[in-house]
């Protein structure tokens, strides 16, 4: 009787090392996925066996009740957090439920770019790959109203950045967090400006950091092209610059700026109309904000490109024209005759 406790014991022993040695080899072992990538959604409120049953639904072929038994076992289960997960090939038992406590969830990325417009950030958000899209076919007033800005046009309003989100996220989130972000670096640029700039309120420094934006073609003449603009407002002049053009023929503009489109008066076209437009004409970054609240100490009025990406500056109109014929007409100043 003795010898056959003794051996009841020791094959109790064997199985249960034999089950605890293919247990630490299946939490250790890949799931078999359905699919290369297989989405998992955690909602709210669900039960650790309900997580078990929903990796199981997405496409994992596992049993529910070994992966829940493992969940009780790790001590972990009411660890687990909602959220949306991406599980991809090489997932075991044990990594998946360190994924679901820690909150790993599956994210993607948008790029925002300094200098688009408003249009281009909406087109950018219905690409956006795995972004719920909630604000398709709302029009901008109701979608500022709704972001809490009622009245105010969007243009400028989002600051240019990258921003990630978990699959599933709404592009309305997005639009809050990129305002947000404008709003932030918008207030902290005004605390921050020259005492004697020509601007009264924090939105038309937003205004004229969206011309400096876009009229910028190398970083290094940045504060160089806001001060043309501080200089131009300081004495009244208007600020002629054709990216306010642009804008104001929207969609009509097809790449190529005309004599008749600068003499066509809209609301933003700085040819005929004096000071600054009504609303940004672009989304400026950091750097166009920081020049502009701080412009370079400089007498500048006038502008040109090089051809290479950067500008020369000119002080007089006459400077300025021999710099237009030489850099966009290709006419080289006559060497000046000083005689025998």
């Amino acid at each position: 009787m003795r010898r056959f406790f003794l051996t009841i014991f020791l094959l109790c022993a064997l199985g249960a090392l034999g089950a605890g040695a293919w247990g630490l080899w299946w939490v250790h072992r890949p799931l078999d996925l359905a699919a290369p990538n297989v989405d998992l959604s955690v909602e709210p409120g669900t039960t650790p066996r309900g997580v078990a049953e929903a990796v199981a639904a997405a496409g994992t072929r596992v049993q529910p009740q070994l992966l829940y038994a493992w969940f009780r076992f790790s001590g972990q289960d009411r660890q687990i957090r909602a959220g949306s997960y991406e599980l991809e090939r090489g997932v075991t038992p044990r990594t998946l439920l360190n994924m679901l406590v820690r909150g790993e969830e599956a994210t993607r990325s948008l790029v925002l770019v300094e200098g688009w417009n408003f249009r281009q950030v909406r087109a950018a958000l219905a690409k956006a790959e795995q972004l719920k899209p909630e604000t398709v076919g709302e029009d901008d007033a109701a979608l500022m109203a709704r972001l809490g800005k009622p009245g105010v046009h969007p243009e400028g309003r989002f600051f240019p950045d990258t921003y990630t989100y978990s699959k599933g996220s709404s592009d309305f989130a997005v639009l809050q967090r990129a305002m947000r972000a404008m709003d932030k670096k918008l207030e902290a640029a005004w605390a921050a400006r020259a005492s004697d700039l020509p601007l009264k309120t924090s939105d038309e420094l937003l205004i004229l950091a969206s011309i400096v934006e876009k009229e910028t073609g190398q970083a290094k003449d940045r504060p160089e092209v806001a001060a043309v603009f501080v200089n131009r407002l300081r004495i009244g002049m208007p600020l002629q610059t054709d990216p306010t053009v642009i804008y104001g023929m929207g969609t009509a503009y097809e790449g190529n700026l005309r004599k008749k489109d600068l003499q066509t008066d809209t609301p933003w076209n700085t040819y005929t109309r004096g000071g600054l437009p009504p609303t940004p004409i672009s989304m400026p970054g950091k750097a166009a904000l920081l020049a502009t609240i701080q412009p370079a100490q400089s007498k500048s009025l006038y502008f040109v490109s090089r051809g290479d990406g950067s500008s020369q500056f000119s002080t007089t109109l006459d400077d300025h024209n021999r710099a237009v014929n030489r850099y966009q007409r290709g006419i080289e100043p006559k060497p000046k005759n000083n005689g025998p």
